[in-house]
């Protein structure tokens, strides 16, 4: 058992889905142990969240350049990442590593211990993948710990900008509308899309928030332009854990197989998500808030009318 007195490193790659699904780690180890430190090697634009949330007290990037020498075999590794990862009592790390350069060299340089999680499910799995990120746990004597990715994400120090739109959302309490994902065939079809908004505005008296990144600019632009102006606010590009504010805010959300998703059902918004091929048993949001309708090779063929019906059934329940 480690002093609550140590620090520990989590290591995690991956997209915003990837990262959420990681977040029950981050939670049981806060848990288990308060006092300690506990730090984030990853992307710093998703792993703020947990930073943001209380669940991490550090994050470094993982595209550092100096890092890369952990990578090769042997190396001469970076003095400063060397002393940074002597600090750590356990380093647990969900990198892709099959040739086992990275563990191999950061052990080099660790006085604590090690352990490798997996990066992604192994194949044929049937079970739902923050419990196998959870899995490694066991050997710090963790166990049976809370499996839903969960975010409190307290009002930070905003611009006037962000302050103005979080203020309409507090006030509105929009759906919440994100209508693209990391891939194509993952998303509903935008004349769907248009359709199913155009028939919320007319019939529901709740505002929209259309979310997007820069990949889904023209989309956005293209539904904004069908829409009411006084009807609907955009939020695009917005660091994650100011999204996760507004979000957590919002009537309700509905969306595809995304990480966008995933923040959502996070901070506990009632979600509608429209799910493709991608496993449910393995990758879905589990908050118990969370809805899915199940398409399979069927999405494009969703109907409006039923997205209309299973998004009212949300919010009558809930």
């Amino acid at each position: 058992m480690i002093s609550e007195t140590n620090k520990i490193l989590v290591i995690r790659g991956g997209a915003i889905g990837d990262f959420i699904l990681t977040l029950p780690v981050l939670s049981a180890l806060r848990a288990h142990f308060p006092t300690s430190r506990l730090a984030v090697l990853g992307y710093p634009r998703i792993a703020s969240m947990a930073q943001a949330g209380g669940l991490a007290d550090e994050i470094r990037s993982i595209e550092e350049r100096p890092l890369a020498q952990f990578f090769a075999r042997n190396g001469s590794l970076d003095p400063g990442f060397s002393t940074w990862f002597q600090g750590f009592a356990i380093v647990i790390s969900y990198l892709y590593d099959p040739d086992e350069l990275f563990s191999t060299n950061v052990r080099r340089s660790l006085r604590g211990q090690f352990i490798a999680g997996p990066h992604r499910p192994p194949t044929g799995l049937t079970r739902h993948m923050s419990d196998v990120l959870l899995e490694p746990l066991q050997r710090l004597a963790v166990f049976d710990p809370d499996p839903i990715p969960r975010l409190v994400l307290p009002s930070g120090c905003l611009c006037p900008e962000q302050m103005d739109l979080l203020d309409w959302v507090r006030r509105t309490q929009p759906l919440a509308v994100h209508p693209g994902s990391g891939s194509d065939e993952k998303n509903w079809p935008e004349l769907r899309w248009c359709k199913f908004l155009k028939r919320w505005e007319r019939s529901e008296d709740s505002p929209l928030l259309l979310i997007g990144g820069e990949a889904e600019a023209e989309r956005l632009s293209r539904l904004m332009g069908q829409l009411s102006p006084t009807r609907h606010r955009l939020a695009r590009n917005l660091p994650l854990p100011f999204l996760g504010q507004l979000l957590g805010r919002c009537r309700a959300f509905v969306g595809h197989d995304s990480g966008i998703t995933h923040l959502a059902a996070s901070v506990g918004v009632p979600v509608t998500a429209l799910w493709g091929r991608t496993s449910a048993e393995t990758w879905r949001p589990r908050h118990p808030q969370t809805r899915l309708i199940e398409c399979g090779s069927k999405l494009a063929e969703l109907e409006v009318a039923i997205v209309m019906e299973k998004v009212r059934a949300m919010l009558s329940h809930f």
